[in-house]
């Protein structure tokens, strides 16, 4: 296979191309089957919670919550230190390596023989789904030319907005075989892409010398692990307990430790220098904000629905089938949306569609049990979100230079991936104050979303991406 230098990749993602890649479309099928597993299961586990609680012993949710957690934190501390190593080696070797791992790593979640087991299966199926999103996206856009990328940059989100979405659902009906198939139903797709990969990824390098920023990472995933703890341990520990503060204390200093770091290293994990450009920044906070309320939103609906409805596992799946489905359905207009409308009228839209639905659910829990009038709106709504706000803000990093597109496209993603974790574990302190959740305990994770929901509104309306006067620091 031909290999492409750094120079080449760089002209061929910035002029336009006479002759594309003409197995282009080969190319992002492949990266796309990974990205899309790396999302599910992201989620997927969601639904399982309850049947992981009988399964390991009557274990408590927060125990089980390191089950998402866990894959979630590691995830978001990796990706941009994974990408940065694969573009210095092989993007392609990088990627196969990866959808091996992660293969290899579902049958180890899938055959664990209990809850430590799970969770140190699911580390390093994060560490594998950390190389494959960013080497994927790496191996995609260099193989399209500049005038295809608003497409492949919609289809790509598309993909990751599904995953995330239809996790659940997914997850709930593997339920019904068990929920160790929720883990095996992704190899047949690994031993696919790996084979499928080989003969279509382009081999791209970029020969770069550059230090791998490991302690940046590593303060990353401290930081976000500690804030998790206590968030998630809080209704054990007391939420003013020793331990509850201490994780937080610990939180702040390697925050602190971490913002320091990064103004030293020549090539930190999240660099200043992309943060700088303050679109760039606004879009990242709007990611941020708005993964606090859908990450929790997914899991409160599913809890909702088999704790305080009742429902089966399966019919609860099925139950917030309406979130994956309005996104996919939106989704391919949502291009055509922001061209007509402009990126900060979908950015903010988004925000405010998930507070919306958020406290639609808010406003009828309880008044009644009618799925069509209380639920579906809500979850219609939450769909909705997904398609309005991912595209335009995970464009910003088209915004930067062609060589900090992978580096934008990491701090992006490890955004979305951090906040996520935060959401699911503030939702826990929320809900898991008792061993069951009433009513008032659901209404108040709903209304945490609203407020997340409208902090990303306003992040929305603030982002101007076509306004150059709006890029100054």
């Amino acid at each position: 296979m031909q290999t492409i230098t750094a120079d080449q990749a760089l002209r061929e993602a910035n002029t336009p191309v006479e002759s594309p890649n003409p197995r282009r479309w080969r190319v992002l099928a492949v990266a796309s089957i990974a990205q899309y597993l790396a999302i599910l299961d992201l989620l997927a586990v969601t639904v399982a919670f309850p049947t992981l609680q009988s399964a390991f012993g009557n274990a408590t949710v927060s125990a089980v919550s390191w089950v998402l957690n866990a894959y979630t934190i590691v995830m978001a501390a990796l990706l941009v230190p994974a990408g940065r190593l694969a573009d210095d080696t092989s993007r392609k070797r990088g990627f196969l390596a990866g959808i091996a791992l992660f293969g290899l790593a579902s049958i180890a979640c899938g055959l664990a023989p209990n809850l430590a087991a799970l969770i140190a299966a699911r580390v390093v199926q994060a560490i594998a789904a950390a190389i494959l999103i960013p080497t994927g996206l790496g191996l995609v856009l260099p193989s399209f030319a500049k005038r295809e990328h608003p497409t492949v940059m919609g289809i790509w989100t598309a993909i990751a907005a599904a995953g995330a979405s239809s996790g659940p659902v997914l997850g709930g009906l593997l339920l019904q075989a068990g929920w160790r198939w929720i883990f095996f139903l992704n190899v047949p797709f690994t031993v696919a892409a790996f084979l499928f990969g080989l003969r279509v990824l382009p081999d791209i390098r970029q020969h770069a010398d550059r230090r791998l920023d490991m302690l940046g990472a590593a303060l990353i995933l401290g930081a976000t692990a500690a804030f998790t703890t206590a968030f998630v341990q809080a209704s054990d520990w007391g939420y003013t307990g020793a331990a509850t503060l201490a994780c937080l204390l610990a939180a702040i200093l390697l925050t602190a430790l971490f913002a320091a770091h990064v103004r030293r290293h020549p090539n930190p994990v999240v660099s200043p220098v992309v943060l700088r450009h303050r679109m760039f920044r606004i879009a990242t906070l709007g990611v941020f904000c708005y993964y606090l309320a859908f990450a929790a939103m997914i899991l409160e609906a599913t809890i909702f629905l088999t704790e305080y409805w009742h429902y089966s596992i399966l019919r609860a799946s099925l139950a917030v089938t309406p979130v994956p489905l309005s996104c996919l359905v939106l989704s391919p207009f949502s291009g055509r949306f922001v061209n007509r409308f402009g990126a900060r009228l979908s950015a903010a839209l988004g925000g405010a569609t998930i507070a919306a639905g958020s406290g639609w659910w808010a406003l009828t829990a309880g008044t009644t049990t009618d799925y069509f009038a209380m639920f579906l709106p809500g979850a219609v709504l939450a769909g909705a979100s997904t398609a309005l706000l991912q595209p335009p803000l995970f464009g910003a990093s088209a915004l930067l230079s062609a060589d900090q597109l992978s580096l934008a496209s990491g701090t992006l993603m490890m955004a979305r991936q951090t906040s996520s974790a935060l959401g699911v574990a503030i939702l826990t302190a929320i809900i898991g104050r008792t061993a069951h959740p009433d009513l008032s305990d659901f209404r108040l994770g709903w209304l945490y979303m609203v407020a997340v929901g409208a902090l990303a509104t306003v992040a929305g309306i603030a982002y101007r991406p076509g306004h150059p006067r709006d890029h100054r620091a």
